[in-house]
């Protein structure tokens, strides 16, 4: 019987003690795993947003995706993975850099589109955040030993490919059933709703929230 241990890969980075920039990419390994958890996780029990749940989806189909590649291919980590007791598990292409550069994709064409998740207005955030983000995690794949370059490339390349087909799978083919999705039973129960066609969301809902206020049969809910 043997006592090897292995390690949850998804939340276990290293990086040398006493080095304040590994460490700092270190953090930065784990952005999807926040944006997974407090993310769409909080989007989910506060928003139930259908272009946010449909989001989620493409991300997770892409990881299944990204993990079929690396069983099928099976390209070793670089010799680092010693160190880092990461050499059970295979490299190419990298499912921190795949996950980031989907994130990345779909949430700048979301942009564009104006999906009722952010304004056209506000794309700073997009080239300030999100895609900023993604160059960091690929970087920090390789300065931590856990990927060679081809490997973090293999993946920002895999994640835009499948960014932009996710999202011309779900405005050209899933889009049409938006309002069966919203008008079924689960619907329904669960308050899921699109508001991709309303062009400023907040505003709506600002104003609509002080409305409602206003109102002569409003009572607050104590």
């Amino acid at each position: 019987m043997s006592n090897q241990l292995r390690a949850v890969t998804l939340t276990h980075v290293r990086y040398q003690k006493g080095d304040q920039l590994g460490h700092f990419l270190a953090w930065i390994s784990l952005v999807p795993v926040f944006i997974s958890l407090g993310g769409f996780v909080s989007h989910f029990l506060f928003r139930r947003e259908l272009q946010g749940m449909l989001f989620a989806l493409g991300l997770l189909i892409s990881q299944i995706i990204s993990e079929l590649i690396k069983i099928t291919v099976q390209q070793a980590r670089p010799e680092t993975c010693i160190l880092l007791e990461m050499c059970d598990s295979h490299g190419w292409p990298s499912s921190h850099s795949q996950y980031m550069f989907f994130f990345a994709t779909y949430f700048t064409l979301l942009t564009h589109r104006k999906s009722g998740i952010l304004f056209r207005t506000q794309n700073w955030m997009v080239g300030f955040v999100a895609w900023p983000l993604a160059l960091l995690t690929m970087y920090s794949r390789v300065y931590l030993g856990y990927h060679t370059v081809s490997q973090v490339f293999a993946g920002a390349s895999l994640g835009i490919f499948l960014g932009v087909l996710w999202f011309w799978v779900v405005n050209s083919k899933i889009s049409k059933f938006i309002v069966v999705i919203e008008e079924s039973k689960i619907g329904r129960w669960l308050y899921i709703k699109d508001t991709s066609h309303i062009p400023n969301l907040l505003e709506f809902e600002y104003e609509n929230s002080r409305a409602v206020r206003r109102h002569p049969s409003y009572k607050r809910a104590d």
